[in-house]
């Protein structure tokens, strides 16, 4: 049987059926039977909880909920939050600014690579050209904050470092409109998310992009890039004490479990806990060459799971108010059997976007391409649901595809 319990509830004898974290920042595994004090003590430290055990295959926890049972808490608690989401106002079509987005993804994304080149060569990062950048983001996210940032779940396996750092400084700016905070926080919280990982430049390459699991050794050795992060950042002339934190502290988690400072609750400052959600939720939906990124839906879903104990529970659920249940972008099936993709978000309810649909799965037959509102009334074109968040890699389609007109 699967059971769902705390990492500290972790001991020597049982079996980890799931370890519930980003794959690519441990050590561990996919399933394993743990042999010594070490061991739980590494995958308390490098995992979030929950942890998933197989009781068939080694030790119990009597009182821990089934699989099945988790899931169905989790989804009582995703319908409660569903009703009453704050939309910003949206001052231009999905269509109309992601045209714009298109272009700003693209700039941003050479200079964040040109710093990374600058700093390995030694040279100063260039603020300046870091800040046009968070200008551009900004202005599209008051436009129409689903563009952008769907946009950024579109990347090639290969450039994850340069984009990574794209999507979260997108995302972080979103995540701030969407909290009312004022225009300089917001600039100062969009160029610590463009900057977050400056430290990475720092990491060997041979480390930075092995093709699968890291050893303990270089799981060390990725986990100093926030301390580099900070000292890159700390030499540039006119730098803020935000994007200072967000760099040093992005993997610093609320319990107290996170690195380097292992610093916890309310010590961690609110805009690098926000940093935190947004670098989590980017990474998991970010495929790479050696394993498929989640769907963002699924992202969500678990960083509800993680705010529990690794991230404060309200600020997780801001975020997903920002984005959607089903974030823009995202591939998803009808009850009526279609497949569509999410284009854009409704104003009240979290669980009834605007979705183009293009197959009908039960036919197995392509259909023409129209924009379903599930928010509509049923002789309006409403009347479906989404029954569940699809894999591209299964129905073989690109998502992507369906976002540049009509939406």
């Amino acid at each position: 049987m699967i059971k769902q319990i705390h990492a500290s509830q972790l001991a020597v004898g049982m079996f980890i059926h799931e370890l519930n974290c980003q794959s690519q920042h441990h050590p561990f595994a996919p399933r394993f039977k743990l042999t010594s004090d070490e061991e739980v003590e590494h995958v308390r430290a490098a995992c979030l909880s929950p942890v998933y055990i197989d009781t068939a295959k080694g030790l119990d926890v009597p009182d821990a909920p089934t699989l099945q049972e988790a899931m169905a808490a989790l989804e009582d608690e995703l319908n409660t939050l569903a009703a009453g989401q704050c939309m910003l106002p949206i001052r231009a079509t999905f269509a109309e600014e992601m045209l714009r987005a298109k272009t700003i993804k693209e700039q941003a994304q050479r200079k964040v690579s040109d710093m990374m080149h600058d700093v390995r060569l030694g040279k100063m990062i260039r603020l300046d050209d870091i800040e046009t950048e968070v200008e551009g983001i900004t202005d599209s996210i008051l436009r129409n904050p689903g563009a952008l940032t769907a946009l950024s779940q579109i990347r090639n396996k290969d450039d994850y470092t340069f984009l990574h750092s794209v999507s979260v400084g997108a995302l972080l700016v979103s995540f701030c409109v969407s909290a009312g905070m004022d225009q300089e926080t917001i600039r100062q919280a969009g160029l610590g998310g463009l900057l977050h990982d400056a430290g990475k430049a720092c990491v060997p390459d041979e480390v930075l992009n092995k093709p699968g699991k890291l050893t303990k050794e270089e799981f060390i050795v990725m986990q100093n890039h926030p301390a580099y992060g900070f000292e890159l950042l700390s030499a540039i002339p006119g730098i803020g004490p935000i994007p200072l934190d967000i760099a040093h502290h992005h993997h610093e988690r609320f319990n107290g479990d996170g690195y380097p400072d292992r610093i916890a609750g309310d010590k961690i400052d609110r805009l690098t806990q926000m940093a935190a959600i947004v670098d989590v939720y980017d990474s998991v939906t970010s495929s790479r060459a050696y394993h498929p990124g989640m769907s963002p839906a699924a992202a969500l879903r678990m960083l509800l799971e993680w705010g529990k104990s690794h991230f404060d529970p309200k600020l997780v659920q801001d975020f997903m108010r920002c984005v959607g249940f089903y974030p823009n972008g995202t591939l998803v099936l009808l009850e009526s059997g279609r497949l569509g993709v999410v284009v854009e978000q409704h104003e009240s309810n979290l669980m009834t976007p605007k979705v183009k649909v293009f197959y009908d799965t039960r036919k197995s037959s392509p259909l023409p391409v129209q924009v379903v509102d599930l928010g509509a009334p049923l002789g309006a074109g409403g009347g479906d649901r989404i029954v569940s968040h699809e894999s591209a890699e299964r129905w073989k389609v690109e998502p992507g595809m369906f976002l540049g007109d009509g939406g």
